[in-house]
């Protein structure tokens, strides 16, 4: 009977990788990877050799989808991936999913790496309740999610880009106040992994002065009401 694995591969550190995703990848009859080049390093690192391996992005993902579930349909096993960490999180994965569920196919999706838990907890800001935000509109929708963000009582995690991120961090500073304590996490389980902590204004003169490289990791505290 066919089925989908959804695999979380590694966000930076090949190693951060576990041995039950290493065996699905290995008996896999298909793998659909992100980027077919990125997928292969990785295989080749683990001297697995795919059956097949088919691209599967974000921009063939919607017109391919229906060719795509007929190849699972052929297949016993399946295997999703993205470039780095679990697929369907600020990555290709979620359409697919729902059509295999849609379909009656078995979807089973592996725990594993993904960017924003280890950032999350190493910020030293409240992990007990938390909202995902991933990627902020870059234009059209994104002041008003600024502000929502602003009025969020949980902990808020975003992803962004380097070249966006002191302009963010200005922005986030313009509605939440320039006081409000958030960390920058920076190539989580990489060489050169930073967190660095501090009020929003803080870290946007800092990356304003310092451009980051990397993949990026915001986490920013919650509003706090104070009473009178």
């Amino acid at each position: 009977m066919c089925k989908l694995y959804v695999v979380p591969t590694p966000v930076g550190n090949l190693e951060d990788i576990t041995l039950r995703a290493l065996r699905t990848l290995r008996e896999a009859d298909l793998i659909l990877a992100e980027d077919t080049r990125t997928t292969s390093v990785l295989l080749a690192h683990y001297d697995i050799h795919a059956a097949r391996l088919l691209s599967h992005h974000k921009y063939n993902e919607h017109a391919d989808l229906r060719s795509v579930v007929e190849r699972i349909r052929q297949t016993d096993s399946t295997a999703l991936v993205s470039d780095a960490g679990t697929p369907g999180i600020s990555d290709p994965g979620f359409l697919l999913v729902r059509e295999c569920v849609r379909e009656g196919i078995p979807v089973e999706t592996l725990p594993g790496a993904t960017a924003f838990v280890p950032a999350l907890v190493s910020s030293g800001l409240p992990c007990d309740r938390f909202v995902f935000e991933g990627f902020l509109p870059v234009k059209k929708g994104r002041q008003t999610r600024l502000e929502q963000i602003a009025r969020e009582e949980r902990t808020a995690v975003l992803y962004e880009s380097p070249h966006r991120l002191a302009r963010t961090l200005r922005q986030l500073a313009g509605v939440c106040g320039g006081e409000r304590d958030a960390c920058v996490c920076r190539e989580i389980s990489k060489i050169h992994e930073e967190h660095r902590r501090g009020s929003l204004s803080e870290l946007a003169q800092h990356y304003e002065e310092n451009p980051p490289r990397g993949e990026i990791v915001i986490v920013l505290s919650h509003q706090t009401h104070t009473t009178t």
